[in-house]
């Protein structure tokens, strides 16, 4: 952004300003003159403030002569308290640009600018570390860096040369301490955060008061970016840029866009007084300032700078091992808080950022004490005006309420996560993203480059693929040959009219304790893929995504999903939360990638415990995210049947160059493996709200499969289209037949409870026999799942059983091809179950 202009580090280290003339004398010469000379003024000072005496300098000459006196007595060891004295008289002195006193020299009152300038060259030589590194100097740094907070904020008659020469005295004070590796309990250590925290707070008055040329722009990011090994940057530049954008969105999108909220302290670094061309022309040179986030992913790029060699170079003139440098033990951490702060920005410029209590790193959780969201009386969405339960008053009035409108409350309910920052809990929903959002390309454009340069760090692709631009052109080919295959192959399939997935409410984003992967980047890597995913699912109708943009994307999807040796359980999990309305936005070529999310969701929904994944992450959130994922999924293999995918790419971008994955698969062949996730998360799940939904998609899914099946046969018998109208107007659900010719026509009250049970047998028995993804076998697979559950598990459950007892009348009216075998099925399921259910309410 400044390749054109001239940095000005070297006129830093060039500059003199910081010598004395006592420096050519011998060092007792300049002791003893500097002890000599600087007491009786700071002695003075402490005495004037009571006593209103003035100064003992009352001319130039003795002005400046004094001034030479007390530059060196900066640079004299703390045992005494010359460098006390020196402090004093120069903290005093600087106020002459806020309000003059009578301890202030005549002749720093008359020109203030151009004693000021000097006195800041001075006082570099106090950031100096000393051998007797202690408390006194931390004391003295912090007293020079509030006199300097001050004098920024107060002054109004400061002139640019002035702004100028802070801006340079603060820049150069920093990379004195924070440039050399950090060192335990050293005064770098100490004074970092306030070090930063007064540069980057006068840097935004200067912008303020006189905005700074590029020169100084390209300085400081040269300069920041050789101190990003202390945590303290990251942070408080999080914090600037978040206030920055706080300010930046009101103007741009106006005060319909929801506001992003950041804590008052630092929303105050921010001048009240900043115009909206400022604030724009800042917040894009700030962003910038920490050079690429994603570099503090590599020990090797931050031990590359001058001072890192300088200081850990060998008596052979070789620098040592990257375990030498204590200091880069931190980078995870710093990686992590890095990508946190660009995912703040994300959320902040979709409309769905969430306030804060503070804006420092969220505040190690225990996952497992974390509250569970409150249970909500829903059942599966089948019929509801027909529902006829009675129950008791106050069950009536929880189930009536909570069951209106119950997708979308249920949606918010499934889309809130206590992992999106320490203030929010699992019971607030997360909001969409807003309808004025900038388009897709829009923020891949600002934040794209560093997103998905951190989703890839430390991945090993398949047979040495790198993330090149030869990579991504051939991806880009195969995304564009894969849809324009399904394209032709499903316009000569029939499709079903109207399976519509209403798109879901964006998952908060999983905020992963760093501290718990002390010794690798999952973490940091897992936030950029998380806010990858909540970027590509905030895309809008008709949209168009650059090509570019969603190849990689799919590539970060294919990586992050892996379930083999190399599986990354932080990420796995950051994309699952951060993906239920993926396969709702219709993404160009997203089918590529059904695959492996089933993969993935074989892994978590029928794992009861996911004990891998609940040290850092909620499971019933992490369920919850992969049900509405799995009901997504669910309608494909109707939809598209038996188109095939010509493009292979399961294991092809994984680890495992032995994968078996060399044939195209049709969608139809994924609907076993989505049946079987689906009886198996039902299995598994324990939370109400979960639950409901899995009831939920298994009638859908069974009523799906008998109508497909039903027209099937009458298009093979040539039936027409008076016999399709037909059987569609008897599978509506509305008919109250649920038998056929084969139906037992025994009343049950006269058939012994040993028939009963020994006919389920044989229908069970004959059911296996079956296709088990068919409609009679999904029908059958449920039925006796369900009954069995209601006979254990959820008979204590009101709200669960009640959506059960739904589930089974909606199968009852399920027309299937073994018409014989389902009403006998219920003729053992159905009364026990409601029973049993009727005695526990």
């Amino acid at each position: 952004m400044y390749s054109e202009w001239r940095s000005l580090h070297l006129v830093i280290q060039s500059d003199q300003g910081h010598t004395s003339v006592l420096h050519s004398y011998p060092e007792s010469v300049g002791r003893e003159v500097a002890n000599a000379v600087v007491r009786p003024l700071g002695q003075a000072l402490g005495t004037s403030s009571v006593a209103g005496s003035e100064s003992l300098l009352k001319t130039d000459k003795e002005v400046k002569w004094t001034m030479e006196v007390i530059c060196y007595g900066l640079t004299l060891p703390l045992d005494g308290e010359t460098v006390k004295y020196c402090v004093d008289v120069y903290t005093d002195w600087i106020m002459a640009l806020v309000l003059p006193k009578d301890s202030i020299p005549l002749p720093i009152i008359k020109e203030p600018n151009l004693y000021v300038q000097s006195i800041l060259k001075h006082l570099q030589n106090l950031f100096v570390p000393r051998q007797e590194q202690g408390s006194s100097q931390i004391r003295l740094c912090l007293q020079v860096l509030r006199a300097i907070q001050k004098l920024a904020r107060e002054s109004s008659i400061m002139a640019r040369e002035t702004w100028e020469v802070l801006l340079l005295f603060l820049l150069q004070i920093n990379d004195i301490l924070l440039a050399p590796p950090t060192v335990q309990g050293g005064i770098a250590e100490n004074l970092a955060e306030k070090l930063i925290g007064v540069l980057f707070e006068v840097w935004l008055l200067a912008c303020t008061r006189c905005f700074p040329t590029p020169p100084y722009w390209k300085t400081a990011k040269e300069m920041v970016a050789n101190w990003r090994h202390h945590p303290a940057v990251v942070e408080q530049w999080s914090k600037v840029i978040c206030a920055l954008t706080s300010r930046l969105l009101r103007f741009t999108y106006g005060p319909s866009f929801p506001p992003f909220k950041v804590p008052d302290e630092d929303a105050n670094l921010i001048p009240p007084e900043m115009d909206n061309e400022c604030i724009a022309q800042t917040w894009f040179r700030f962003l910038h300032m920490l050079s690429n986030p994603v570099d503090l992913s590599n020990p090797a790029v931050i031990s590359s700078t001058p001072k890192f060699q300088e200081q850990f170079l060998n008596v052979s003139g070789m620098p040592q091992e990257l375990s030498q440098y204590p200091c880069l033990k931190h980078l995870p951490q710093i990686f992590f808080r890095a990508m946190r702060g660009i995912s703040c920005l994300v959320d902040a410029f979709l409309g769905i950022s969430r306030p804060r209590s503070d804006s420092a790193p969220p505040t190690p959780v225990n996952r497992l004490s974390m509250p569970q969201s409150a249970a909500v009386n829903t059942t599966p969405p089948h019929n509801r005006r027909h529902r006829a339960v009675t129950v008791n008053k106050a069950t009536m009035k929880t189930s009536t309420v909570t069951t209106a409108h119950t997708s979308k409350v249920q949606h918010q309910a499934s889309s809130t996560s206590p992992l999106s920052s320490p203030n929010q809990t699992s019971s607030e929903p997360r909001p969409l993203p807003a309808p004025r959002r900038p388009k897709v390309n829009s923020i891949l454009n600002l934040f794209g480059s560093w997103l998905f340069d951190a989703a890839f760090v430390h991945c090993k692709l398949h047979n040495g693929i790198n993330r090149d631009n030869s990579m991504t052109a051939s991806f880009i080919q195969i995304l564009l040959s894969y849809k324009s295959s399904i394209a032709t192959q499903a316009s000569m399939e029939f499709r079903r009219k109207g399976s519509q997935m209403s798109t879901d409410t964006m998952v908060s984003n999983p905020v992963f304790d760093a501290s718990e992967f002390p010794d690798n980047y999952e973490a940091g890597r897992a936030e950029a893929c998380g806010t990858l995913c909540r970027i590509f699912c905030s895309k809008k109708t008709g949209e168009e995504i650059l090509p570019a943009y969603l190849s990689r994307f799919y590539m970060l999807l294919i990586q992050g999903l892996q379930i083999n040796d190399y599986v990354c359980h932080p990420v796995l999990a950051s994309v699952i939360l951060n993906s239920p309305p993926l396969f709702c936005c219709d993404l160009k070529g997203i089918d590529v990638v059904v695959p492996y999310f089933i993969s993935a969701l074989e892994t978590i929904l029928p794992d009861r415990e996911l004990s891998k994944f609940k040290s850092y992450v909620n499971p019933t959130e992490l369920r919850r995210s992969s049900i509405n994922i799995l009901l997504s999924l669910l309608p494909l293999p109707h939809h598209f049947g038996t188109v095939r995918s010509e493009v292979v790419l399961e294991g092809k971008f994984s680890n495992d160059d032995s994968s078996s994955y060399d044939k195209p698969i049709t969608f139809l062949s994924l609907k076993l493996r989505l049946v079987n996730i689906l009886i198996g998360a039902l299995q598994t799940e324990t939370d109400p709200n979960n639950t409901q939904m899995i009831l939920g998609a298994m009638l859908n899914i069974v009523q799906d499969s008998a109508l497909l099946e039903a027209i099937g046969c009458q298009m093979e018998m040539g039936g027409g289209e008076n016999n399709l109208k037909s059987h569609s107007r008897t599978n509506s659900g509305i008919s109250s037949a649920s038998g056929g010719s084969t139906e037992p026509t025994t009343p049950d009250s006269e058939r012994p409870a040993q028939a009963l049970l020994r006919d389920y047998d044989v229908a069970l028995g004959y059911i296996l026999a079956l296709n088990t993804d068919s409609a009679a076998g999904l029908l059958i697979r449920s039925i006796h799942l369900v009954t069995q559950r209601l006979n254990s598990q959820w008979r204590q459950d009101m709200s669960i059983s009640l959506a059960a007892l739904e589930l089974l009348s909606g199968l009852a009216k399920s027309r299937t091809q073994t018409q014989g075998i389902v009403p006998l099925s219920f003729k053992v399921s159905f009364p026990t179950s409601i029973s049993l259910v009727v005695r526990e309410l």
